[in-house]
């Protein structure tokens, strides 16, 4: 049997960074969306491939390794049941990077040809495009945690998203790359949608979650589905729809990617617990809040996460959700005790969270007749967020509200309108 190694098929996993064992998981992906059924392929499958062990396979992984590369089969090396095999290797004295070339360039020619006979070459969309939308996505998200909810990074985030959907008809690419863009561009929309609830624009935010879903499930990006769902759930919340929230976080806490991931699983449990908050369900907020700490401990910090995650959810936003929780119901002891863990562990790019703690913890003070502590507590809160964040300036609002109600005709109050005059000037 003759077992040549299909070095076409290699230097295309090579050009495309797939692992044996990472392209078996993408055939076999797509082996499930064309017959309904998982495909049961492994890495030892593709290295039979690589060998030449296997030179045409089976109907079904054939097909889905074509929409995974975007090739024909015969583009990337393997030769059909009852065609001579006889075709010689390269030649052994070539020089190996000059034949990796002659091989992409083989490859790069058999998929114009078979996107448009007869055309000129269109341009082939790679990994690269993906690796710098993926780079302006971190900025994003470095800009949301300092600024957060302005309407600028909710159009530079739509803007992005446009871009990641416009890549998808200017050239030829594989079904991963096409896969990748779709994730990116949800991601971005995610991002608009986020920063749209941050500033209180709630329709424009439901405008652009259901963009946002609709890219995740042509993307099939697990993680992003639970960014947006989780966020649908925030939202609702912050609308004081309970139920609707409850019920978006759990289409979040149900896909598979929080059994595989139990810091996926934790971020889910912890924002139904300020939902139950919310609904004022003192139990379920306890019981959830106890399975999210459990879950954060069992997580992995080595597993890979996607940036967003990464940039925000650990122990301190845990603690801010517990906080948010336990104000909702009233239990100002347990919400000072959790501002004050969130406060000592947030990291510095933190911004925005470490405005909304801060008056969080003000408004924790307050409530438990410290109007003095309460109002120093405010007082720390920095007057771009006091001014510009939309949830921070209203959750003040309601603070010196409350502060009025509570110490009236006090120098407190006296002081705190004094401050606050300085962030109207200052804005």
């Amino acid at each position: 049997m003759d077992t040549t190694r299909n070095t076409v098929f290699e230097a295309w996993m090579t050009e495309h960074g797939y692992s044996s064992n990472s392209l078996a998981e993408a055939v076999n992906r797509a082996i499930e969306r064309l017959t309904g059924r998982p495909g049961g392929l492994d890495g030892s499958s593709v290295r039979a491939w690589k060998a030449g062990r296997v030179a045409w396979p089976k109907s079904a992984s054939r097909k889905a390794l074509e929409d995974v590369s975007g090739l024909p089969a015969v583009a990337l090396g393997f030769v059909p049941r009852g065609r001579p095999s006889s075709t010689p290797a390269p030649p052994q004295q070539e020089d190996p990077d000059m034949k990796r070339r002659t091989l992409v360039g083989s490859i790069a020619a058999a998929a114009a040809a078979a996107a448009a006979p007869g055309t000129a070459s269109p341009r082939r969309i790679g990994m690269s495009d993906v690796n710098r939308l993926n780079k302006r996505f971190a900025e994003i998200i470095a800009s949301d945690h300092c600024h957060g909810g302005q309407l600028g990074i909710e159009q530079r985030a739509s803007s992005l998203a446009d871009e990641a959907l416009n890549l998808q008809n200017a050239g030829s690419a594989t079904q991963r790359v096409r896969s990748n863009l779709y994730a990116s561009a949800a991601a971005f929309r995610s991002s608009a949608m986020w920063a749209a609830i941050d500033g209180r624009r709630y329709d424009v935010a439901k405008a652009h979650m259901r963009e946002a879903q609709a890219l995740a499930e042509m993307s099939g990006d697990q993680a992003i589905k639970f960014r947006i769902w989780s966020h649908a759930g925030t939202m609702y919340r912050h609308l004081g729809r309970p139920a609707d929230a409850s019920a978006a976080n759990d289409v979040a806490r149900n896909l598979h990617l929080t059994r595989r991931d139990p810091m996926f699983a934790s971020l889910g449990l912890a924002r139904q617990g300020a939902i139950q908050g919310t609904a004022q369900d003192r139990t379920g907020t306890r019981r959830a809040f106890d399975q999210a700490q459990d879950a954060m401990l069992r997580a992995d910090p080595a597993d890979y996460r996607p940036v967003w995650m990464l940039a925000f959810y650990d122990q301190a936003e845990l603690d801010s959700l517990a906080l948010s929780a336990h104000l909702a119901l009233g239990d100002y002891s347990t919400a000072e005790y959790h501002a004050h863990r969130c406060l000592s562990a947030l990291r510095s790019h933190m911004v925005r969270s470490r405005a909304i703690t801060t008056t969080r913890l003000a408004h924790a003070q307050l409530a438990q007749g410290a109007p003095d502590a309460a109002t120093a507590t405010a007082m720390k809160v920095p007057s771009e967020a006091a001014t510009q964040h939309a949830r921070v300036t209203r959750m003040l609002q309601e603070f010196g509200a409350g502060l009025r109600a509570t110490a009236p005709g006090t120098s407190t109050v006296q002081t705190w309108t004094e401050h606050t005059a300085t962030w109207r000037m200052a804005a």
